[in-house]
């Protein structure tokens, strides 16, 4: 198999045939039409199966997969494109070459301080976009977490629906050791781990490994080593063929339209909308009569 350049017909949000992709494996370009001129592709790889599994692998292993603009605007497209996917059950992301995510480039943060607020304003707006991009992919996601994930990268971890760490990654928010604040990560790292968690982890900027950020609820599994990793990846990869995509995204949805809301009948009413909508869905409709017929549903063929 080679890689090659997406043609037109790749272009539509992942939605193609099992034989297009298997020859399209390997996707090295965010599949958008429209890229936006920050954007190096090369920072960001992306591979599907024909299952609908989807790996984004951050690909800077010479600075860590640190982040600096570029690699941002390449990982808010990538997650972008992936809104579209309807096919898409799950996607993990990793870093390559054995680190997750050292956090801020400390070229792209030099720079930075000589910027004025307006510029700092408008270049975390990045990262607050890419972040959300990343939230709100339809599909589950779950990050694949070794070596370091700080900072930012540590906030990448958070804003996955999931994640599982090999022993021994380090995590760390070490913003306020520069007299800065986790500001743009906060919202997922405080919906992951709690308030009261997030403001010890903030202020005291300490350093922690695997099994601490797993008692803390940053990452739900710790791994021995790359190959239980992998295994992780491939058993949720098969229990997730019985899921129906479009019901995966509704739930996710589910969450975050109640999450926090108080327990009224504007919410009642919400919910009540939600499953009728379900029932009569295709999926809803497909998934109910082949449970009642005693055979598999159409997406698990």
């Amino acid at each position: 198999m080679t890689d090659r350049k997406p043609t037109q017909a790749d272009l539509n949000a992942l939605d193609i045939t099992d034989a297009e992709a298997v020859e399209m494996n390997r996707i090295a370009h965010p599949l958008l039409a429209n890229a936006a001129p920050d954007a190096d592709p090369s920072l960001v790889s992306l591979d599907s199966t024909p299952g609908g599994i989807v790996f984004v692998t951050i690909n800077r292993p010479e600075k860590k997969n640190a982040f600096d603009a570029a690699t941002i605007a390449a990982l808010r497209e990538t997650f972008e494109t992936l809104h579209g996917a309807d096919h898409v059950r799950v996607v993990f992301l990793r870093g390559a070459g054995g680190t997750f995510s050292a956090g801020a480039d400390l070229e792209w943060m030099g720079e930075a301080v000589e910027w004025s607020e307006s510029d700092n304003r408008e270049d975390a707006l990045g990262l607050a976009r890419m972040l959300k991009a990343l939230h709100d992919i339809p599909a589950l996601t779950v990050a694949l977490v070794e070596g370091a994930a700080m900072g930012g990268g540590a906030g990448l971890v958070a804003a996955c629906d999931m994640a599982v760490a090999l022993k021994g990654t380090k995590f760390a928010f070490s913003e306020v050791k520069l007299g800065l604040i986790p500001a743009t990560i906060a919202p997922y790292v405080i919906e992951a781990v709690g308030p009261r968690r997030a403001r010890a982890l903030f202020c005291t900027a300490n350093l922690f490994d695997a099994d601490y950020a797993a008692h803390v609820g940053l990452v739900d599994a710790v791994v021995p080593d790359g190959e239980a990793m992998q295994g992780f990846a491939d058993q949720l990869s098969r229990s997730l063929i019985a899921c129906a995509p479009g019901a995966m995204g509704d739930a996710k949805r589910l969450v975050h339209a109640v999450a926090g809301k108080d327990i009224d009948s504007g919410l009642m009413d919400d919910t009540a909308r939600r499953i009728a909508r379900a029932r009569v869905s295709e999926e809803g409709q497909e998934g109910v009569r082949a449970f009642l017929e005693k055979r598999k549903p159409r997406w698990m063929t």
